[in-house]
């Protein structure tokens, strides 16, 4: 009588204790199944990779490794272009919509991918024609839009062309890269011009941009370029949700690219 009631405890006992290892020998990121209208949907977590600011770059040059103070400044420019201050799914918009223009035309005259992202600075967070006069995607000056095969004029304003104005600033680009060998610095020059950014090499005696004392535009310029990369490559990590950045992507162009 004894034997027969040790039977099914011995049973019960030995199922508590694997149903105990069990429970703690599954994976933290286990599937949940959400069950919806009698289907079941599996649903992973997605892993966050590791990051750190000094893995932030633009064209190839990193931050310089162990500088507190390029560091710091680059997670507050970057803290600036998060999802809430700039409503980014505007800028994924225009993303989907310049980028196969302008990435092409990059590539054939050998300048480097990230500078897709200089249009979303100038043009993208603020358009319009600068108080100075500049005006279009690129934001070039008349004058400047002119000698780089542009027609400006009362009739026409080639500025506002996608592709053409590409064209343009891509001649500029490498123009401005036969003179600095660096495109951190072509950015700046870009930005500021290129004669007052020699004076300042040569005044400083420093040709590294995140080492040089520059004016407080140009002194973030690059810092807002890597930014803007930041929050279009890496959208999740930088508060962007993964369905807006879908609906972005997938919405039609507002404007027709010339």
């Amino acid at each position: 009588m004894i034997k027969k009631h040790l039977i099914p405890s011995t049973v019960i006992i030995a199922l508590l204790v694997m149903a105990k290892v069990f429970a703690y020998t599954l994976p933290e990121n286990e599937k949940t199944p959400l069950k919806n209208n009698n289907l079941t949907t599996i649903i992973e977590e997605p892993e966050e990779p590791e990051f750190t600011i000094a893995q932030l770059a633009f064209a190839d040059e990193n931050l310089p490794l162990g500088d507190d103070k390029v560091i710091g400044k680059m997670k507050k420019v970057l803290a600036s272009f998060g999802y809430q201050s700039l409503q980014t799914n505007r800028l994924h918009r225009k993303a989907a919509e310049w980028f196969p223009v302008i990435e092409p035309i990059l590539a054939s005259y050998g300048i480097p991918n990230d500078f897709k992202y200089m249009p979303l600075v100038e043009s993208g967070l603020q358009s319009g024609t600068s108080p100075k006069g500049a005006s279009g995607f690129w934001q070039f000056m008349p004058g400047t839009a002119r000698m780089y095969g542009l027609k400006v004029n009362s009739q026409i304003d080639e500025r506002n062309n996608l592709r053409k104005s590409t064209i343009a600033a891509c001649k500029y680009i490498k123009e401005l890269y036969g003179i600095f060998n660096s495109w951190t610095l072509v950015a700046a020059a870009y930005n500021v011009g290129d004669v007052h950014m020699k004076k300042q090499i040569n005044k400083q005696n420093q040709d590294n941009y995140f080492k040089m004392k520059l004016n407080r535009e140009t002194g973030g310029y690059v810092y807002k370029l890597i930014s803007m990369k930041e929050i279009l490559e890496n959208p999740v990590r930088n508060g962007y949700s993964s369905q807006k950045a879908l609906i972005a992507y997938t919405e039609s162009p507002s404007s027709t690219i010339e």
